[in-house]
């Protein structure tokens, strides 16, 4: 394993607080926070990528498994974005379970 995993999802979190802040009109994530089903489109999103998720991991195909990871792990962000909350929330959740 990498050890700037943590640094690549700060980094993907920063951006996705700077789409939210900033609103760039070519930007994917700056339109999940404009558009009036924001929330529920990602919420779909998740839902989407998890059912992908499981079907690569019963097909044993860890390319995909790792692309559909990365999709659940952003949009996981972006929602927790939507709700105010950031990674440290995340964090500390998990620390709780160690």
């Amino acid at each position: 394993m990498s050890d700037d995993t943590g640094d690549v999802i700060d980094e993907l979190f920063a951006v996705i607080e700077d789409r939210k802040a900033n609103l760039p009109e070519d930007s994917y994530t700056a339109s999940l926070f404009t558009h009036e089903k924001g929330e529920n489109a990602v919420l779909e999103k998740l839902g989407e990528e998890t059912t992908e998720l499981i079907l690569a991991a019963k097909d044993d195909d860890t390319d995909e498994l790792a692309h559909e990871s990365a999709d659940i792990v952003y949009h996981l962000l972006v929602l927790l974005s939507m709700k105010d909350m950031d990674v440290d929330d995340l964090r500390a959740e998990l620390a709780k379970r160690r």
